[in-house]
């Protein structure tokens, strides 16, 4: 399967990126982004990758193969990015790129039940071998009460129907317990599927997206690594950021606007940059990204 990167060029271009720079790709994915700038740069720069799927970090490998790129494969989430740089002793880096989407990998392959077209078991934990301490889909459904349900799934999925669901979620587990991710559909349409007749979006869209983002941490993940990899940004270095949901967008705008009032950063683009109608034939799913980029100052 062929993983297309969202907005490439102009990510990396945004990066500004110079021989002998050391680059973090905080978001590995299918390695798109990376593989591109190997592709440019070649082994000028030095490429730190962190995914916290470990088949991310495979099919990277994969793709780039015997690269001259002098690259380090760390398996941790990005907003561990002040412990991976201080155990590779190093102190401050050129350019730090996240993809806050998820891969095509992840919705089609992995099997841990990220979409809602397919019947796979509930989790959505980023980690490919999650233990029985790491939050999951499944244990949010089956054991948070009705009231914190509707709140996630409202607060991050924007879901106005989120009582119902919720309601309808804590009904239904009481007969069987909700295990897989059709499960949770036939549950979701029973609950508002009238409701979304008409609409371009499957009745379980923002439902999945309020689950995934809440198993995961995302959005406190985001302002941690914008903090934190913004601390470790050279001065002159930039932050290049892809989101995919207003959430993400809003965290990342808030972000760089505080760190602009604060005589700290530049923002490089005052309207985030959105793909081009060429991107969109090739890549649909690059419809909803926007990109925003920032220069430490």
């Amino acid at each position: 399967m062929n993983h297309i990167p969202v907005l490439k060029d102009e990510s990396i271009d945004g990066l500004a990126i110079e021989s002998g720079d050391i680059i973090i790709d905080g978001t590995l994915g299918g390695g798109g982004h990376t593989s591109e700038m190997i592709k440019r740069h070649g082994a000028s720069i030095k490429i730190i990758g962190l995914d916290l799927d470990s088949d991310a970090l495979a099919r990277t490998k994969e793709l780039i193969g015997k690269s001259p790129n002098d690259f380090e494969f760390i398996n941790a989430g990005f907003q561990d990015i002040d412990k991976v740089l201080k155990d590779l002793n190093i102190e401050k880096v050129d350019g730090i790129l996240l993809d806050l989407g998820i891969s095509s990998f992840q919705l089609e392959v992995a099997g841990r039940g990220f979409s809602f077209l397919k019947d796979e078991p509930l989790l959505m934990t980023m980690k490919k071998n999650p233990t029985d301490e790491d939050l999951t889909a499944k244990d949010i459904v089956n054991i948070w009460g009705e009231e914190s349900i509707a709140n996630i799934i409202y607060g991050f999925g924007e879901e106005k129907y989120s009582r119902k669901i919720a309601k309808k979620i804590v009904e239904a587990r009481i007969e069987k317990e909700i295990v897989t991710t059709f499960d949770l559909v036939k549950i979701i349409d029973e609950a508002v599927g009238k409701n979304y007749i008409g609409m371009r979006i499957h009745p379980a869209t923002r439902t999945f997206q309020a689950l995934r983002i809440a198993t995961n941490s995302e959005l406190s993940n985001l302002e941690q690594v914008i903090e934190k990899g913004f601390n470790c940004l050279k001065i002159g270095g930039r932050m290049s950021v892809i989101t995919f949901h207003s959430l993400e967008d809003r965290i990342v705008k808030r972000a760089f606007v505080a760190l602009r009032e604060g005589g700290k950063a530049l923002i490089i683009n005052k309207k985030p940059i959105i793909p081009q109608e060429s991107e969109l034939k090739i890549n649909p799913r690059s419809r909803s990204a926007k990109l925003r980029l920032l220069e430490k100052i």
